[in-house]
């Protein structure tokens, strides 16, 4: 039997360590605050309280691990915090973003067990009623084109927003990966900007190279659930009530139906509306009760989205998307997603300038991407991208405006689809999935509904060019 342990938690001013074990293997993840004092926190909620929240952040970190494919998890002396509605949060994240690595490595019915009894909820200490700041509202910034369209969104309305940019040492450096993310930044107008500094040992380990015992496909993380809970001692100490992020409704939608389970393998299911709901009920039950999150692009697609970047294309140059070389290496799947929509919906001149001219429909490394997207392969390409659909619509209208390159021959299988008829789904706003503030849905809503139908218009102007 092999077990994944979860050591120790240290707590300093500006910082939590948490210290991880697989067999004999030794792993640390460090997460730094800036501008929030934890020793502060605890004063004003407690210690033993803040430790329940330290546990939250140390278990969503911990859960990356079962990468390793372990029989056992022990949280050892902290179990005393693991009751039974906390494991089976735990268990469900655990199982969905962990469905394309079960895919991949033919592990269909692979479930991590416990080693110790649930905790009793007598332990456990009560969840509290937050002191609301002034600013209500906490948004994720990452610095590419759902974070730009997010922030203009909250100025349109006139809705005050602060700022969360978090760095992880998987991305590289975290002193490049604020400078680029503040490129963005500088344009936008957030009433403050708190970071978060991920160091992270096992994320960019060598262990899947050096030890032959794992024959596993790749190490996966839960980022966004986990970079939820990371956050919320700075909702805490600030007063946030809403917690915003830009994930959007082709996020619902996985990349294929695995046939020997049945189920929706989503690499994106971390940003899907059902894991919002899951992880709001759970946090306002136990942790704080004026406290939610959602996704303010929910409700739209990612057509929509590039099409809301014409009414920002002066800060569309500071952008980036890449999780390889940021902020672009032009051949991975994201660059090639971003890189056709931007050019199928932006000015291609403006295009070419970001991406220093380079035609990544020409690019061999692409060709496979570009072949997925368009559902020419068993799957589409496992990164953070929109449906085939939106895909193909994007080869129409990058075709319709005179561009040329390799990866065009793909699409030409494709060129008699209905694209009125996919432009139309793709541009329809989804009101009954959003998780919107009721003070602010209705103008919310107003602002989708009015976006979706400049949409369409822009693009029906494309398509009869």
């Amino acid at each position: 039997m092999t077990k994944i342990k979860l050591t120790n938690i240290n707590r300093g001013k500006h910082q939590l360590s948490i210290n991880y074990a697989f067999e004999d293997y030794h792993f640390e993840v460090a997460l730094w605050y800036n501008n929030i004092n934890l020793l502060n926190l605890e004063e004003r909620f407690g210690k033993a309280y803040m430790d329940w929240i330290y546990f939250h952040i140390a278990a969503f970190e911990f859960n990356k691990l079962t990468s390793l494919k372990p029989d056992r998890i022990d949280f050892g002396t902290y179990q005393v915090y693991c009751t039974e509605a906390f494991f089976e949060l735990w268990q469900q994240i655990q199982h969905h973003v962990w469905a394309q690595w079960r895919y991949e490595n033919n592990l269909p019915h692979y479930q991590v067990k416990l080693v110790h009894d649930y905790a009793s909820n007598e332990s456990i200490p009560t969840k509290v009623r937050n002191t609301i700041g002034t600013t209500e509202v906490l948004v994720f910034c990452g610095g590419g084109k759902d974070s730009l369209v997010s922030a203009r969104i909250f100025e349109s309305l006139e809705i005050p927003y602060a700022s969360f940019v978090y760095s992880n040492s998987i991305y590289g450096t975290a002193q490049k990966q604020h400078q680029i993310v503040d490129r963005l930044l500088n344009g936008l107008q957030p009433t403050k900007i708190h970071r978060q500094y991920v160091y992270d040992s096992f994320v960019d380990c060598p262990i899947l190279q050096i030890d032959q015992d794992f024959d596993m496909a790749a190490l996966t993380a839960a980022e966004t659930p986990s970079s939820i809970f990371a956050s919320l001692p700075i909702a805490l100490a600030e007063g946030y009530r809403y917690i915003a992020l830009g994930h959007e409704h082709s996020a619902n939608v996985g990349n294929l139906i695995w046939k020997e389970t049945g189920e929706d393998v989503n690499h994106q299911w971390g940003k899907s509306y059902a894991a919002e709901i899951l992880i709001n009920q759970y946090i306002q039950e136990n942790l704080i009760d004026n406290f939610s999150y959602f996704s303010i692009l929910q409700p739209i697609y990612d057509v929509v989205i590039f099409n809301l970047l014409r009414e920002n294309l002066d800060l569309v140059p500071y952008t980036h998307s890449c999780n390889i070389d940021k902020p672009w290496c032009k051949k991975c799947p994201k660059c090639a997603y971003v890189w056709l929509n931007y050019m199928a919906y932006l000015p291609v001149e403006a295009v070419n300038d970001l991406f220093k001219q380079t035609n990544l429909f020409d690019l061999p490394e692409n060709q496979i991407w570009f072949k997925q997207m368009l559902g020419l392969g068993e799957h589409t390409p496992f990164e953070c991208i929109g449906q085939i659909e939106e895909s193909r619509l994007a080869f129409h209208l990058c075709k319709q405006k005179g561009l040329s390159g390799k990866a065009l021959d793909f699409y030409e299988q494709f060129k008699t689809d209905d694209f009125e008829k996919i432009m139309l789904a793709f541009t329809s706003v989804n009101q009954t999935q959003t998780g919107y503030p009721k003070k602010w849905a209705d103008r919310l809503l107003q602002k989708m509904e009015k976006t979706a139908l400049d949409s369409q218009h822009y693009i029906r102007y494309l398509l009869t060019c």
